[in-house]
């Protein structure tokens, strides 16, 4: 019963499929007519120091207090949710 099942699906299946591939190509079709400027996908790197400008980063964390933030909400919330655990 199964295999006749599937037979039976088939034509409907290879259809299904066929429209699927029509709708793709007409989708890429017109996106391929969108005039696309590239110079918008591309990026003027003015400083490519990475690594500079993440300790410089986490100097401005440091100093504006914000780690002591990070850190007192950390073991709040570590408390919070031991005491509304179960079990």
């Amino acid at each position: 019963m199964a295999l006749m099942l599937t037979y039976e699906l088939l034509p409907v299946v290879c259809v299904l499929l066929q429209n699927m591939n029509l709708f793709s190509d007409s989708v890429f079709n017109s996106l391929g007519y969108i005039p696309v400027n590239w110079t918008l996908l591309a990026q003027q790197i003015s400083d490519p120091n990475v690594l500079g400008q993440m300790q410089k980063a986490f100097n401005h964390f440091v100093q504006t207090g914000q780690v002591w933030a990070l850190l007192i909400g950390l073991g709040l919330g570590y408390m919070l949710r031991n005491l509304t655990s179960y079990g």
